[in-house]
C-alpha cells in the first residue's frame, strides 16, 4: 500500500493543477504539502519528483516548485507521461469525451517479431486487441496493441472498454512508466479510411512503441494510426 502513496499523491496535484487550485502558479513546499496530505516527506518528494520528470512542473532552486504554464497550454496534445502512460489519460480534449469501441480482440501465438519485442518466447501466447477511440462520436484514433498472457491474465473485453492501464495499476500493480515511440506520418490505407473517415489523399499519423513496466519489462506493443486533425504530440526532455 505504501507504494500507491505518492502515486495518489501525484495523481490529486496533478489534478489540481489542471483545475487552476494554484493561482499564483507556485506550489506551496514539500513541508507544507506533506502535512496538507498526511504523507512522508519522502513520499512527497518522490511525487514532486513525477511531477518534474513528466514537465508538469519545474523547481527553481531555493524558490521552491512552480507549475509549467507550457503543459496548462497544452492540454489538448498527446501527453505521454509519469506513471501512466495509457491513452485514455494521456489524451485529454477539454469539453470532450472520450470513447472506446473495441473492433477485435483474439488469443494468438506471438509472432517471431512479437516475441522479440516483447522478449517471450515464440511459444507464448499474446493478446491481440484493435480499438477505436472518438471523442464526441468523433473518431480519432485506431491501436492495435499485443499484451503477454502471463502478464495479464484476466485481461477481457469488457477491461478494454475503459482504460486499461489503470487497471493494471489499479488491480494489479502494474505500472507503465517508459516507452520508445516511432513517430511517422503515412498516407491513409483502407482501415484508416474506414474507420477515421479519411480519404485516400489524406495522411494519417502513426505512432508505433514499444511500453515498458517500471521494472522495464516490456509490457504491450502497440500501434496507434492518427486521424491528422488530432496529430499533435507534446513531451518533457531533459538535457543532461
Amino acid at each position: 500500500m505504501a507504494d500507491f502513496v505518492y502515486r495518489n499523491v501525484k495523481h490529486d496535484l496533478k489534478q489540481r493543477i489542471l483545475t487552476g487550485a494554484f493561482k499564483n502558479m507556485r506550489l506551496p513546499d514539500e513541508r507544507s504539502l506533506a502535512e496538507e496530505y498526511q504523507v512522508s516527506r519522502s513520499s512527497m518528494k518522490r511525487a514532486l519528483e513525477l511531477l518534474a520528470q513528466e514537465g508538469i512542473i519545474f523547481k527553481k532552486r531555493g524558490s521552491g516548485s512552480f507549475i509549467n504554464p507550457l503543459y496548462l497550454r497544452k492540454q489538448g496534445m498527446f501527453r505521454y507521461e509519469g506513471s501512466n502512460l495509457g491513452l485514455t489519460d494521456s489524451v485529454k480534449v477539454p469539453g470532450k469525451k472520450q470513447k472506446i469501441k473495441l473492433l477485435e480482440f483474439h488469443v494468438i501465438k506471438a509472432s517471431p517479431e512479437i516475441a522479440q519485442d516483447l522478449f517471450i518466447s515464440e511459444n507464448d501466447f499474446v493478446y491481440e486487441f484493435k480499438r477505436l477511440r472518438l471523442l464526441d462520436q468523433q473518431p480519432f484514433l485506431v491501436e492495435t496493441g499485443y499484451i503477454p498472457i502471463k502478464l495479464v491474465p484476466e485481461l477481457n473485453e469488457q477491461i478494454l472498454l475503459k482504460s486499461l492501464y489503470n487497471y493494471l495499476e489499479t488491480e494489479l500493480n502494474l505500472t507503465v512508466t517508459r516507452s520508445f515511440l516511432n513517430i511517422t506520418v503515412e498516407s491513409s490505407n483502407a482501415d484508416d479510411q474506414k474507420y477515421l473517415a479519411l480519404q485516400p489523399i489524406e495522411p494519417v499519423g502513426v505512432m508505433e512503441g514499444i511500453f515498458f513496466l517500471d521494472d522495464g519489462t516490456p509490457l504491450e506493443i502497440s500501434n496507434m494510426r492518427v486521424h491528422h486533425d488530432y496529430m499533435r504530440f507534446s513531451t518533457f526532455v531533459n538535457l543532461h
